[in-house]
């Protein structure tokens, strides 16, 4: 009884810690999402990270006037995915998770890793192009609802629904192999993946790591790292 309590205790000082140290910057997230429910406000944000924008290869941030930033459910998003950046274990220079994902078409589970082919940099991205790895939805039609999706997906309840919707994926990027994390959701986890991110594999090391998206989602990043590559190596190819 007394080891259990202990281990209980050590539990939640970890978690009162993490959110000790969360906490400010969670804050000044939901200042800031509740600033942008004010229209004028909301629409002299968008202008200006669309003027500070540097490539046409980085997508816009878009939102509609009719979406509803500052709601419960977007207050738990934002906590969930600056808990998950925190909490990643895939660093820059470091040993890349090789996590479990299920191939989509096959429906077949294999490790992130599996997917390399030879010394050729794997591009992972956790949103479209490349290796697909598809997670769970950042607004799912039964929470954090986003007018401006494509698709209305509700959350995933079981393998099979994250398997349905990833079908979608394949129909947008078909020159794209598309994975899905498990319901563990441990590919998102180990990596920090949530709303969208972009990394770079070789040599089971993580040698690109993208901000956050979807302001830290930067292709052209990715680009230049790529090109950069390129000239050093000569015309490798990239795995996709």
């Amino acid at each position: 009884m007394d080891d259990s309590g202990g281990v209980q205790m050590a539990r939640a000082l970890k978690h009162a810690a993490l959110c000790l140290m969360l906490l400010p910057r969670f804050l000044l997230a939901a200042v800031m999402l509740w600033l942008l429910d004010f229209l004028c406000i909301r629409r002299k944000v968008l202008l200006k990270m669309g003027e500070r924008q540097d490539s046409p290869d980085d997508p816009p941030v878009c939102v509609s006037d009719s979406n509803k930033m500052f709601t419960w459910e977007s207050l738990r998003a934002v906590w969930h995915g600056q808990k998950l950046d925190f909490l990643k274990s895939a660093h820059l220079g470091e040993a890349a998770p090789n996590t479990e994902v299920v191939l989509v078409q096959e429906r077949r589970q294999v490790r992130i890793l599996d997917c390399t082919k030879g010394k050729r940099p794997l591009v992972l991205n956790f949103g479209s192009y490349f290796l697909v790895v598809y997670i769970e939805e950042a607004h799912p039609s039964d929470g954090w609802v986003s007018s401006d999706a494509p698709y209305q997906i509700p959350k995933h309840r079981c393998l099979e629904d994250r398997l349905r919707a990833a079908q979608l994926m394949l129909t947008e990027v078909p020159e794209s192999k598309v994975v899905v994390d498990n319901m563990d959701n441990s590919s998102n986890a180990a990596y920090g993946a949530y709303f969208e991110r972009l990394y770079i594999v070789m040599d089971e090391r993580v040698v690109y790591q993208g901000g956050r998206g979807p302001e830290g989602y930067r292709i052209s990043e990715l680009k230049n790292w790529l090109e950069q590559y390129r000239k050093e190596n000569g015309q490798v190819k990239v795995q996709t």
